[in-house]
């Protein structure tokens, strides 16, 4: 199931409408269900709180009816509404660059591996901060897999 980018637009300016930012969009097959998971996110970057339950909920009343319209005649699919998450997919230039200042991890077409602290982004490369504070710039065309991740902190309780 592929959707189509003027329908794409459509979904994301609903989503903006209801105060939210289109995250990204994932057509995939598990258990032999095909699954629309739309991500999303906070609009206002300064509100510290996550999508909540409650948020994916009005997202997905209000696609439901937009995506009946737009999709008649596809095949049987479950929507899906949630946050990106603490360790997200990181695909796109703005995805980057929202990511600044978080851990993430990198596989280069090459198989090489990155991982630490993402500093700078532009057009063509990223700066990284690896676990050896070394500078590390990365071509953007040479990401194949990117994703924060989160470090837990171990903790120790005395009794």
């Amino acid at each position: 199931m592929t959707l189509a980018p003027d329908l794409e637009i459509k979904i994301k300016i609903l989503i903006e409408s209801l105060g939210f930012t289109l995250y990204d969009i994932f057509n995939i097959k598990e258990n032999e269900n095909q699954i629309l998971r739309i991500c999303i996110t906070k609009s206002n970057r300064e509100d510290s709180a996550s999508v909540t339950l409650e948020d994916c909920q009005e997202v997905s009343l209000a696609l439901s009816p937009l995506l009946d319209v737009e999709m008649p005649n596809s095949k049987k699919y479950f929507l899906e509404v949630s946050s990106p998450g603490i360790e997200r997919t990181l695909r796109t230039l703005a995805h980057y660059q929202n990511a600044i200042g978080e851990l993430v991890k990198i596989k280069t077409i090459d198989k090489k591996e990155f991982k630490g602290k993402l500093l700078q982004v532009n057009q063509n490369t990223l700066t990284l901060e690896d676990t050896q504070a070394n500078m590390q710039i990365i071509p953007l065309e040479s990401i194949k897999k990117a994703q924060t991740y989160f470090e837990w902190q171990s903790l120790t309780c005395k009794i």
